[in-house]
């Protein structure tokens, strides 16, 4: 059987066939150094692989080393005027939300740039739903935390999406003109 492999089998792969064909079929066929090398790694691996698979394994918490999950926090707006506490909370949970949407648009940014790079001439058709997204997550980002400047947090955050929403209520959204102050 191992013949008919090795003739079968091309000029690179026929190598690598017949001898794994070969150590497997007869095992006094394997070189001195080859089985001693497996004796050593066995002496060496074998107590160590079973002291971390059933002593360290079994005693460790599972824990996922890419990501930390904060619990959400009460909001700015579910505070109460006196509450420090409360209020160091939402605005810690703010910087990290801000962290996360910064790295969102940074990677749609990227997957924008690469399309275009990749794609040359065509990137008009064949980009356009990424261009969309990176412009609404653009856009997104600066209603939220645009004009806020390095220091600004969440009272500021509140403060701005609550002006936006007065604004829109009397005039319309945002980009879209004024109302006429008798309609």
């Amino acid at each position: 059987m191992s013949r008919s492999l090795c003739v079968l089998a091309t000029l690179w792969e026929k190598h690598q066939v017949c001898v794994v064909v070969a150590m497997e079929s007869d095992p006094s066929n394997k070189p001195t150094f080859y089985s001693f090398m497996q004796a050593v790694h066995r002496t060496l691996d074998k107590p160590t692989t079973w002291f971390r698979d059933n002593i360290v394994a079994s005693n460790r918490p599972e824990y996922y080393w890419y990501h930390r999950q904060f619990r959400r926090v009460p909001t700015i707006d579910e505070c109460y005027t006196d509450d420090i506490v409360c209020f160091i909370e939402a605005n810690e949970q703010f910087k990290r939300d801000r962290m996360v949407d910064n790295e969102v648009l940074s990677i749609l940014r990227l997957r924008k740039e690469d399309c275009m790079l990749y794609e040359g001439p065509d990137e008009i058709q064949k980009c356009a739903k990424i261009k969309e997204d990176y412009a609404k997550a653009a856009e997104n980002w600066f209603i939220k935390y645009g004009d806020l400047g390095v220091y600004g947090n969440v009272v500021d955050a509140f403060m701005k999406q609550k002006h936006r929403m007065i604004w829109e209520r009397r005039h319309g959204p945002v980009g879209s003109g004024m109302k006429d102050a008798l309609a």
